[in-house]
């Protein structure tokens, strides 16, 4: 997982922009795990990684929380 989040400085990896209440983010996908996270001020900000099963309804939950 380690270095598919590194490689997203250089743009590699599964990754897609995400909609809906999570538009401006996007998630890299490493296996059954996704990884969500944006590009803001210069830099990578990843949100929340977990199992696909749970990490959008997570998301969504809690976005607000986490955007503070």
């Amino acid at each position: 997982m380690k270095a598919a989040i590194l490689g997203l400085a250089d743009g590699r990896g599964d990754i897609k922009a995400l909609q809906g209440n999570l538009e401006g983010m996007s998630r890299l996908r490493v296996g059954e795990h996704r990884i969500v996270y944006r590009h803001h001020a210069g830099r990578i900000e990843a949100f929340y990684a977990a199992p696909r099963s749970v990490v959008y309804e997570f998301l969504a939950a809690h976005l607000h929380e986490l955007l503070g």
